[in-house]
């Protein structure tokens, strides 16, 4: 099982690795008009670093561990499993791993240009 089609006309399906590895990348431009999307995997103490996704909104969907997003400006934000987060356009941030097991979550970016 893995990818079956990557038109974007059609419907796919994409299998998400069981193993841990640091990123996989869910949909990118060759898969959707304006959804990117990865899933990242940070051992304890890690960060994924500083970064903005500019003008677009952003989702985060954690699936396992805790952590926090930090986010410039704001308060920072305690995350945990079964938990979203969602960080504005033009807002400069990062999810750094604060527990004891791997963070693993979902981004997705809506990419509207």
């Amino acid at each position: 099982m893995g990818e079956i089609s990557n038109n974007m006309s059609v419907p796919f399906i994409k299998t998400l690795p069981q193993e841990s590895i640091d990123y996989f990348e869910i949909l990118g431009k060759s898969e959707s008009l304006v959804i990117r999307s990865g899933m990242v995997t940070l051992t304890p103490g890690k960060d994924v670093g500083w970064h903005s996704t500019k003008q677009y909104e952003e989702l985060l969907i954690v699936l396992e561990g805790a952590g926090k997003l930090l986010a410039k400006g704001h308060p920072d934000l305690e995350i945990a499993r079964g938990q979203i987060a969602y960080n504005p356009p033009q807002t400069e941030h990062n999810v750094v791993n604060t527990g004891t097991k791997p963070l693993r979550y979902i981004y997705v970016v809506a990419c509207t240009q």
